[in-house]
């Protein structure tokens, strides 16, 4: 797992402090990473891990906290048995119905450090400040940059140059997942084409309430293919 000590310098100085710390991206850029990077920093400034509640939203066996009161219930419940400051992580918080509610009572009512990650698609920017009124800060979080795609791509391919690396990233990109093929030519092509459809389809097309996709389809292509 990288470090991604680009991001974890702007976080760091809000770790503890009673901001609600949110991070939002394109999917699969690497948001749920950056949780488990902050719990290490937490452990290793000698944070009790059993301070920690964690909820990954996606996850079938938290469906039933879909709700705001389902979920302030029990965060509530959980964190009566916890002593001193629980911290609170959130993961694909937007699956929440009216998350911000409970998010904003968790602050008033426990003593507690909250970090939230969200799809950029469904937590834009200005609707968190409308949510969140100002007690917030917002981390965006991008795929890996080169210098993050060598430390991967290196020890895959050790007697590649840096130039070939570049070629590489050129193509292929800084999507963390495609590590776990190997960054294969046709896997990676395979994977990359698949999340380029999820987000135009399920994030732009369905947000926007789009209905000619077509139009919209010609449209990227021309953008992507006349980026200059």
């Amino acid at each position: 797992m990288i470090k991604r000590e680009l991001y974890m310098k702007r976080i760091r100085p809000f770790i503890g402090s009673d901001l609600i710390k949110v991070m939002t991206g394109i999917r699969r850029c690497g948001k749920s990473v950056m949780l488990e990077l902050i719990k290490e920093e937490l452990i290793e400034s000698g944070v009790n891990p059993t301070q920690f509640i964690s909820i990954n939203l996606e996850d079938l066996s938290f469906s039933h906290l879909q709700t705001a009161q389902s979920l302030h219930d029990e965060i509530t419940s959980r964190a009566k048995e916890i002593g001193g400051k629980v911290y609170l992580f959130f993961d694909e918080i937007q699956e929440v119905k009216d998350w911000e509610k409970c998010i904003n009572s968790f602050r008033v009512s426990l003593d507690c450090d909250i970090y939230i990650t969200g799809s950029n698609a469904k937590l834009l920017s200005g609707e968190l400040a409308t949510y969140l009124g100002g007690r917030y800060v917002e981390f965006v979080i991008y795929p890996f940059s080169f210098g993050e795609f060598i430390e991967l791509y290196h020890p895959i391919n050790p007697d590649v140059s840096i130039q070939q690396c570049f070629q590489k990233y050129l193509i292929t990109g800084g999507m963390p997942y495609l590590a776990n093929i190997r960054y294969a030519d046709d896997p990676s092509k395979q994977y990359l084409h698949d999340l380029f459809n999820s987000v135009q389809l399920k994030d732009i097309v369905k947000r926007n309430k789009i209905r000619d996709v077509n139009l919209l389809e010609r449209i990227i292509a021309y953008v992507i293919a006349n980026v200059g």
